[in-house]
């Protein structure tokens, strides 16, 4: 069985944290759950030690941005399938993992994702909207498509082999790096049909018409630097196939 380690980037989480160090937990033993701290300033520290949990690793870093926390934990990581769950989002149910070691069993996959609910930042058991993934095909990313980050799961040796995170794209860094392993390298990639996390309404690239904005520039941008050309429609396409999600439900 491969080892897996889960990636936390977190600043200031003490109102959340202990939901996804508890969701990791439940997972199994055999999980390294590296949390990157920025140095926060409120009781996230405390909680993270009293978890009490041997296979916790707290690296802290000045603050840097998202991305530069997960390239950290990129390079500090034992295992050999990475995840990334952000300190505010927790894995839907306790065998989350062990469907996604099930897939990487097969040694030519090298990533795999699945679907993510959306919910109420103050109310985690009410579903807000559902990003139900589907099957991935070679048009997918130019037909306004990508799969829900947080459930990503790529192997190490893959990040060692085409690079992380590029923080220089702002928020829109996982969608380049998706861009760039699944389209331009054809990393092999397999769909697993469940919610796989849920996370807490309110992502940085969505807090506002301006940064929506913004993170459409970025978007074209992720095309760009990896040498590709998406179609006219591909950027405007993507914030676009959001709306269904508000109605749909699991």
């Amino acid at each position: 069985m491969p080892d897996i380690s889960v990636i936390s980037p977190s600043l200031n989480s003490a109102t959340v944290i202990r939901d996804c160090i508890r969701s990791v937990q439940e997972q199994g033993d055999n999980i390294e759950h590296l949390i990157i701290d920025g140095h926060s300033t409120d009781d996230s520290l405390e909680m993270m030690r009293s978890a009490g949990a041997a296979n916790i690793r707290v690296l802290q870093q000045p603050p840097a941005g998202i991305y530069s926390a997960i390239n950290a934990g990129i390079l500090a990581a034992s295992g050999d399938i990475i995840g990334i769950l952000h300190a505010d989002d927790f894995y839907a149910m306790p065998d989350v993992l062990q469907k996604v070691v099930a897939v990487f069993e097969n040694q030519a996959i090298d990533s795999c994702y699945g679907d993510l609910c959306y919910v109420d930042a103050g109310n985690p058991t009410r579903v807000v909207r559902y990003w139900q993934a589907g099957e991935y095909s070679a048009s997918s990313f130019r037909n306004g498509w990508m799969p829900p980050h947080p459930t990503f799961f790529v192997r190490k040796k893959t990040y060692e082999e085409l690079g992380c995170y590029r923080t220089d794209l702002g928020t829109a860094a996982d969608y380049e790096l998706m861009v760039r392993f699944l389209v331009k390298y054809q990393v092999k990639t397999v769909y697993i049909p469940r919610t796989l996390v849920h996370m807490r309404l309110g992502g940085s690239s969505n807090v506002s018409w301006q940064a929506r904005i913004k993170a459409n520039r970025m978007d074209r941008r992720a095309w760009e630097v990896n040498g590709l050309r998406p179609y006219p429609w591909t950027t405007l396409a993507k914030p676009l196939r959001k709306v269904g999600q508000w109605w749909r439900r699991p």
